[in-house]
């Protein structure tokens, strides 16, 4: 199949086309609840959730970006529900993952704003890529001896613990949001919902390396496309509404044009 490129169509006839155990990693945030806007387009979440599985290759990973909407006083569930089903079929739950954000676009009086959204890792098996995100620590690198006390009074050895400088990054990823926030593409702003590009970027770096396939069956603004090209990946992406399928395709063409 044509690498980089965003087909205009129901991503169920991309994925139809896509050969058996292909992808390398799939990233996306799929339309959830009433809280994205597609006219009068349906999401068939689970056929969909199936063929991501017979498309992604052994040790490949889908990153699911999703939250719920509340309705009649209660949040739906969906996230939940839609993380057991990819269970069911043969995924596994390797990291239910929080994307914070830093600052509220609906606030309520009811209940704490809503500020962070599920990133569900599903891996096919163990990952077979996992480049972590470093973090320095504040100590720095030096080594503790692990000692404890016998009944008799005397201190005993158990071992030798050196502490590095840095250390991987937790699970719940910050990430400023709002217009020339989540990216510095005007265009990408013509979307009613875009999540940020670095964390796009910090999902791809994670999950695997320069020259493998990833895929987004729910495109939108472009922004996985555009990380791909920032972190040296292939993309294949699906976008069924024109208007964002337009805003996707003008948003690469500036990216490409500037790199």
């Amino acid at each position: 199949m044509e690498l980089d490129i965003i087909y205009q169509e129901d991503c169920f006839k991309t994925l139809k086309r896509i050969e058996d155990k292909s992808i390398d990693m799939v990233l996306t945030s799929p339309p959830y609840d009433n809280l994205r806007t597609y006219g009068v387009f349906v999401f068939d979440f689970k056929n969909t959730a199936r063929e991501l599985y017979r498309v992604v290759k052994a040790g490949g990973v889908v990153v699911w970006v999703v939250g719920d909407a509340t309705i009649k006083g209660s949040e739906t569930g969906t996230s939940f529900r839609q993380a057991l089903y990819f269970k069911e079929i043969g995924f596994n739950l390797h990291d239910t993952m929080i994307y914070l954000k830093n600052s509220c676009a609906f606030p309520t009086n009811c209940r704490y704003n809503q500020i962070f959204e599920y990133m569900f890792i599903l891996s096919k098996g163990k990952p077979k890529v996992f480049n972590p995100l470093l973090r320095n620590n504040n100590y720095g690198s030096f080594t503790r001896k692990m000692t404890h006390r016998n009944t008799d009074g005397s201190m005993q050895l158990n071992e030798t613990v050196t502490l590095q400088k840095q250390s991987n990054y937790g699970n719940v990823w910050l990430y400023e949001t709002g217009y020339m926030k989540s990216t510095k593409d005007k265009i990408a702003y013509q979307h009613p919902a875009i999540f940020p590009e670095q964390l796009a970027i910090d999902q791809i770096k994670s999950w695997s390396n320069e020259g493998d396939v990833i895929l987004d069956p729910f495109i939108g603004s472009g922004t996985t496309a555009v990380a791909c090209i920032r972190t040296n990946c292939h993309y294949i992406g699906s976008e069924i509404n024109k208007d964002y399928y337009d805003i996707a395709i003008k948003r690469i063409e500036g990216v490409l044009q500037r790199k």
